[in-house]
């Protein structure tokens, strides 16, 4: 009798002792040789960029992507003005606990957009400022909001894989990819071709510029025509936001409610908050147009052009396959 009770101790013991082995604790990190890659350096200055255009009308500057991430205040403002998301939470979270919960919160929306396995970055690794985690939250976040925008091609990185369990730590040194290889149909969408046939349009002589304006004005105006609006000056009159909007709604045929936004704006808040509106429609609606809001109320051509070509391109298309339908 003792000696089976000794042995079904022993067995208990042996169980403990896999169950503490199975526990096992991962971490990946960056090696201190890929760290000085310039590839990987340019990414980084290419996701520091992008953040802080997206979030110049609020202010907010990062000058470190492992160092001002970790407490979920530049993702919060990011997932608001690319996804028009806005979590209830206060606005700067001091202890380690409230920014996990915030961390949290905005993670779950965040994951529930992006098109990737979730399992290259956690709250966890975001929280801890581990860098591998936060490019692989960045990269997917651009893939997935703005896929227009062109990050530096094949950065791989050398990452140290340690693992700690009962057993003891092994680790092992992997390749991990950051952003592919550069192919034609990855890298040109059809908005990136519009911003660069506005870029090389607008270095070509004048009269050339002035004719392409003035397809782009009679398509806005036969778009308008139900509302009996007519625009004579596409440089000036997409600055408030009213026409943009209405143009949107028009050829999307749905109606804006009035309350949503300012029909006479009279400063440059209700301006600025008109074309952002304009500008998060257009995303919803898969059209992503790299240019900031700010830039269409200070009247910038290149930047209302953009936002044109966009439209004009996906409704003009349309109009082509009914005409060819109706033939």
């Amino acid at each position: 009798m003792e000696a089976d009770v000794a042995q079904a101790h022993n067995e208990q013991e042996d169980g403990g002792m896999d169950a503490e082995c199975l526990q096992v604790a991962r971490t990946k990190m960056i090696q201190p040789t890929s760290l000085k890659d310039p590839k990987l350096e340019k990414l980084k200055e290419a996701l520091v960029d992008w953040i802080n255009r997206t979030l110049k009308e609020e202010h907010i500057v990062v000058r470190s992507l492992d160092e001002d991430l970790y407490d979920g205040l530049v993702l919060h403002h990011l997932l608001g003005r690319l996804a028009d998301v806005h979590l209830p939470l206060e606005e700067i979270a001091r202890s380690s606990s409230a920014q996990i919960r915030k961390l949290e919160a905005v993670m779950e929306e965040l994951d529930k957009r992006l098109d990737q396995p979730h399992t290259k970055w956690d709250v966890s690794s975001i929280h801890k400022k581990n860098l591998l985690a936060t490019l692989h939250l960045l990269v997917a976040m651009v893939r997935h909001f703005q896929p227009e925008l062109k990050l530096p091609t094949g950065v791989k990185v050398q990452v140290a894989l340690v693992e700690v369990s009962g057993k003891g730590i092994r680790s092992d040194v992997q390749t991990e990819v950051l952003t592919e290889e550069s192919s034609d149909s990855e890298n040109v969408s059809r908005t990136d071709g519009d911003a660069n046939r506005v870029e090389q349009l607008l270095k070509m002589e004048a009269h050339k510029v002035a004719l392409v304006k003035q397809g782009l004005l009679g398509f806005v105006n036969r778009s308008m025509a139900g509302l009996g609006l007519q625009v004579s000056d596409l440089d000036k009159q997409f600055s408030d936001g009213v026409i943009l909007l209405l143009l949107i709604g028009q050829l999307e045929g749905f109606f804006i409610p009035l309350c949503d936004f300012s029909l006479t704006p009279v400063d440059h808040a209700q301006m600025l908050h008109n074309v952002s509106l304009a500008l998060s429609l257009l995303t919803h609606l898969g059209l992503h147009v790299s240019i900031q809001a700010g830039d269409v109320v200070t009247q910038d051509v290149a930047a209302t052009l953009k936002v044109l070509f966009a439209l004009f391109n996906k409704h003009a298309r349309q109009e082509e396959k009914m005409a060819a339908i109706s033939i």
